[in-house]
């Protein structure tokens, strides 16, 4: 957290003199931006697009714990984590908003970090920031982001749409998120019973990163157009892939066979979770927060995308009656279950 002497108050620029500090090194860069963030409500032009609208919310210990998140991956992550889903609706993200709630404590000079993680990831996507809102809070650090972006009306992926036979694909690897918050809390932990002690988070930059800065797959949805394929059902992996399959076959009506020995792992994940007595298949099934995109294919379109490194095959689905399985390494068929993340879990 910030060290408060020699930073600036808040309260000395009031609340539109603290949104014009903000807003005033955003720069445009999307043909759909007609009119962005300094009016009554900004003005976006998509013409014969179908629009598309998420919002999430992060809320500090909950969310998110800033003993050990910067404030700069903080505001970086907000931003991935809601281009996230439209992405996974097969459609490219144009426009974020953001509101922020914070106490006193927050200096200028951390929100500026935190704006600055924020502006960083839109620059690096090409997303422009057109409004929000901010508003003082006594419960923590509160950051909501509304992404807005487009697609062809023919081009829509969604959950429900899954068929029987279809191939469950997933990109990247799964449980290096949990992991590195796993890592994180451990450190944690270990500083507050003594101070004296730094943390060891060396060699382990990868599962750090996977849950400090994680990155919304476009480049999936960009391979996808080239190969000219069409997922028949699509969701982002942030609760867990157990739950993320489980949603799509639920609303599709249908079952499946999740292979474990299909699923990704990187082997720093695999590692560390052996390093803290956890079974690795399970950090991926459950972990949640990879913001990984888990898609359904045809058949037909295996030998389309069995080269691409970044893609794994990793079940297929099955008509309803015969449930939702997970088989495992040695043949044994399990029922698959959800145990990732659960917001209002207490």
């Amino acid at each position: 957290m910030f060290d408060n002497k020699g930073t600036t108050e808040i309260a000395q620029l009031g609340e539109f003199g603290l949104i014009d500090h903000l807003i005033k090194n955003i720069e445009l860069s999307q043909p759909s931006t007609i009119k962005g963030a300094g009016d009554d409500a900004a003005v976006l032009d998509f013409k014969d697009k179908k629009v598309l609208v998420s919002t999430d919310m992060l809320l500090e210990g909950i969310h998110f714990d800033l003993a050990y998140t910067p404030l700069k991956h903080l505001g970086y992550k907000a931003i991935q984590v809601n281009l996230s889903d439209i992405y996974a609706m097969n459609g490219m993200a144009t426009q974020v908003t953001v509101s922020l709630g914070f106490s006193s404590k927050f200096p200028l000079e951390a929100v500026e970090e935190l704006y600055g993680g924020m502006l960083l990831a839109c620059a690096k996507y090409k997303i422009d920031l057109i409004g929000g809102d901010t508003s003082s809070s006594k419960q923590g650090l509160v950051i909501s982001v509304t992404s807005i972006g487009y697609a062809d009306e023919n081009e829509i992926v969604y959950r429900n749409t899954a068929q029987e036979g279809d191939l469950i694909c997933v990109s990247g690897d799964l449980g290096g998120a949990y992991m590195g918050l796993q890592l994180l809390e451990r450190e944690k932990q270990i500083f507050l019973e003594n101070p004296n002690i730094q943390p060891d988070l060396e060699g382990k930059d990868y599962i750090v990163e996977r849950q400090l800065k994680p990155e919304a797959r476009r480049d999936i949805i960009e391979i996808l157009k080239e190969l000219k394929i069409k997922p028949s059902a699509m969701i982002d992996v942030s609760d867990g892939l157990a739950s993320e399959v489980l949603h799509i076959c639920k609303q599709s009506n249908k079952g499946c066979n999740l292979y474990e020995e299909k699923i990704p792992l990187d082997p720093m994940t695999y590692d560390t979770a052996r390093e803290f007595n956890l079974d690795p298949t399970i950090c991926a099934l459950s972990g949640g927060e990879d913001y990984e995109l888990l898609f359904t294919i045809k058949q037909a379109d295996y030998d389309t995308i069995k080269h691409n490194a970044d893609i794994s095959i990793i079940g297929h689905i099955t008509e309803a009656s015969a449930g939702c399985n997970l088989v495992s390494k040695s043949g044994v068929v399990h029922e698959l279950k959800a145990q990732g993340w659960n917001a209002f879990k207490a």
